[in-house]
């Protein structure tokens, strides 16, 4: 079982009930928007804010232990910090997936071609998923 509590600590968060509620949640749905993320929230609190939310998110984003996933045409969701992915998207059912694509050789070619340093990537590819097709 996954000890909510010692992650937040080790993010150096401090550990409130309404903290375990939103990392349980984004551990559980992978993928979520604060909207999303409020719509259950408030169901468990019921004097949660909006606002509230949107403070732990960015504590969390601070803190590394959620980060941002960028969707085109959309509102972004948030996600647990796991090891480097990439997303695939399906434009129909709005459904995220995770998907390991090896991104050195594209960030070796741009160090080589540009002589940029890429500190960061992030890749969504956007399509239609094989339940959708």
């Amino acid at each position: 079982m996954i000890n909510y509590t010692d992650i937040l600590r080790e993010h150096n968060l401090k550990v409130t009930p309404q903290r375990l509620a939103i990392v349980n949640e984004l551990y559980l749905k992978g993928h979520i928007s604060i909207e999303a993320l409020y719509e259950l929230m408030i169901k468990k609190f019921d004097s949660i804010s909006l606002a509230t939310i949107y403070k732990n998110i960015n504590l969390m984003l601070e803190s590394a232990l959620v980060q941002e996933v960028k969707v085109p045409n959309a509102k972004s969701v948030y996600e647990l910090t796991k090891a480097s992915h990439s997303h695939l998207i399906c434009t129909e059912c709005s459904n995220i997936e995770d998907i390991t694509i090896d991104l050195k050789t594209i960030q070796n070619n741009v160090l080589h071609t540009n002589e940029f340093k890429v500190s960061f990537t992030s890749l969504s590819l956007s399509g239609i998923c094989k339940k959708c097709s």
